[in-house]
């Protein structure tokens, strides 16, 4: 039995790391202005000025958006195997801005749309023509490139610019986690009023424009700063090293390990990895057996395996480890954002049927506006964490983080609880004062209004928004810790690919509660006039999910072991990681 390492000796890359955030958070700022407002108003334009019904507009809507989500899967693959983090943003910016470009045409030249339909209820309606619908496609299909390389990318980049060996480089890397969501919430905060505003009463080509020139300094940031940038070169498909790993390690399934399988196995490190060198562990020690020397193996001078898929390095098996260790904490988290789903919907329809007047006058917040709550919640709270709360636990815990990651995921979880809680007590409060005292008139096709002020839904959107600042963000830094970095990008699709399933999960529990409750004859909980349904048991019922989840994901985290290299000791978290790039 042969044993083989490699030392290597690696140039150390030139990290600016605070000198790089203003390009990398000026371009995420920009994006996130110029895309999310259009976004969240696409709806309406689609059916104003492209003369769609809602069924059409609303499909075209939610395959767009899961579009967006499932192609950063194929963003991070291009970007970890092939073109590396800098190039796979510089592309998507670009086809971005050329999405948002095309879409303000649309609107601004009267023969990229159909004509305006009538004001009279008979008039006629025409809908948009193929070509003007080719037209309206490739806009969106810019746009969902531009989305698949920069949701994955733009984060795990931005991190790159941090030396993960010093102190202040790991603690640069953690306070960057904060300030990068608390740019995204800001940026939504002023989409979802400002530039919604403009495009809904002042004039959608104006309204569209205003994020197409934003996008335009979104890439103008980014390629300003591209000579100070840390640029991590691509490796190679990690999938194919992880598929070697599962079969050779079903090839030897019948084989024995070795007393001391940890000086026993072949272990190669390959001189041009960028991945740090993990230590050997013990959970998952079935896959080990990928890394058993038998007499047919052969190695090569330089120490590498001549056939990969007959021998695997110990350093393969463990990153295989890595990934296979996520995916538990991974399913928790889109069981969590059902939480955040039902915020934006459900809570939407309780402001509706409640009192949304600002004091005595006739001035009403638009009922989609309330979940501005969440996001200011979570602005303030982010700078108290970081600034405040952060420094104080480092004192008593002694880690960078303040606590684990998987500590502040669980906090996060706890406080999802106490929303819906918060939810249905609100709710319940909501419609008693509708069927019991005056109401304050009707909302067509739904039903009367009650006299609850739209103020007592600020505290379940606050806590919501505190919920996600510790759980949204600990999975953001956790999948990007815990993954090998030369699947940071992938790392970074896996919390949009939650966020789509969680909207399948949550879409599939109302179509449940819709069709097997009842209240009264005719009437079921999730009615279309919520006083005469009951929101809150579904609240209570997303809230005991949320129970069981945290209970699931409690034994995942008593179990999980956190990524560890040759150096570091066992079970220590991620800060402890030393890694070397090559950089261009």
């Amino acid at each position: 039995m042969e044993k083989n390492e490699v030392a290597v000796t690696k140039k150390e890359p030139n990290y600016r790391g605070v000198k790089a955030m203003p390009f990398v958070i000026g371009n995420e700022t920009f994006e996130k202005l110029g895309t999310l407002g259009t976004s969240s108003n696409m709806l309406v334009y689609l059916s104003t000025v492209f003369n769609m019904s809602s069924i059409s507009a609303t499909n075209l809507i939610n395959i767009f958006h899961g579009t967006c989500n499932f192609g950063t899967l194929i963003g991070a693959f291009l970007s970890d195997t092939y073109l590396g983090r800098y190039k796979t943003l510089g592309i998507a910016s670009v086809s971005s801005f050329l999405g948002m470009l095309v879409l303000t045409l649309t609107a601004a030249f009267s023969a990229l749309h159909p004509h305006e339909c009538g004001a009279e209820e008979n008039s006629k309606c025409v809908g948009p023509t193929p070509w003007q619908l080719a037209f309206l496609f490739s806009a969106f299909g810019l746009l969902v490139v531009g989305a698949s390389g920069i949701r994955p990318c733009n984060l795990a980049f931005g991190a790159d610019q941090f030396n993960p060996n010093t102190d202040s480089g790991r603690k640069g890397i953690n306070s960057f986690f904060n300030w990068y969501y608390f740019t995204f919430t800001f940026a939504m905060m002023i989409s979802l009023t400002v530039i919604v505003y403009v495009q809904s009463n002042l004039n959608w080509a104006i309204g569209l424009g205003i994020p197409t020139l934003l996008m335009f300094l979104s890439c103008a940031f980014f390629f300003i700063g591209s000579r100070i940038y840390v640029k991590v070169l691509p490796e190679g498909s990690p999938m194919i090293s992880m598929a070697q790993v599962l079969i050779v390690a079903y090839k030897k399934r019948k084989l024995k390990l070795p007393e001391q399988p940890w000086s026993n196995l072949f272990n190669y490190f390959s001189p041009d990895s960028i991945n740090s060198k993990l230590a050997y562990s013990d959970q998952l020690r079935f896959l080990n057996k990928a890394s058993i020397i038998t007499k047919d193996d052969e190695i090569n001078k330089d120490g590498s395996a001549a056939n990969p898929w007959g021998l695997c390095s110990i350093q393969q098996v463990e990153e295989m480890k890595c990934v296979i260790r996520v995916i538990p904490i991974w399913i928790a988290g889109i069981i969590y954002y059902v939480v955040l789903a039902q915020m934006n919907t459900y809570v939407v329809f309780q402001a509706i049927q409640s009192n949304r007047r600002l004091g005595s006058g006739k001035f009403e917040i638009p009922a989609a506006s309330y979940s501005v709550f969440t996001m200011i919640s979570l602005t303030i709270w982010i700078p108290i964490y970081d600034r405040l709360i952060v420094p104080l636990l480092r004192r008593i815990t002694r880690k960078d983080e303040g606590i684990s990651l998987l500590q502040r995921i669980g906090i996060g979880m706890v406080l999802a609880i106490a929303t819906m809680l918060v939810s249905a007590l609100v709710e319940n409060h909501r419609r008693t004062l509708a069927l019991t005292r005056p109401t304050l008139g009707r909302v067509p096709r739904k039903g009367a209004i009650s006299s609850m002020s739209g103020s007592w839904l600020i505290p379940q959107l606050a806590l919501a928004g505190i919920s996600e600042a510790f759980a949204v963000i600990g999975e953001v830094e956790f999948f990007y810790k815990q993954f090998p970095e030369n699947m940071r990008s992938f790392a970074g699709s896996f919390l949009f690919c939650g966020f789509a399933m969680s909207n399948y999960l949550s879409s599939f529990l109302i179509s449940v509660v819709h069709r097997t409750t009842k209240v009264g004859e005719t009437e079921n909980w999730l009615s279309e006039d919520l006083n005469k349904g009951r929101l809150d048991y579904f609240y209570y019922i997303v809230a005991g999910l949320e129970v069981v989840n945290l209970g699931y994901f409690l034994i995942c985290s008593k179990y999980y072991k956190y990524k560890t290299t040759e150096n570091s000791t066992a079970d220590v978290a991620m800060e402890e990681l030393q890694t070397q790039k090559p950089v261009i």
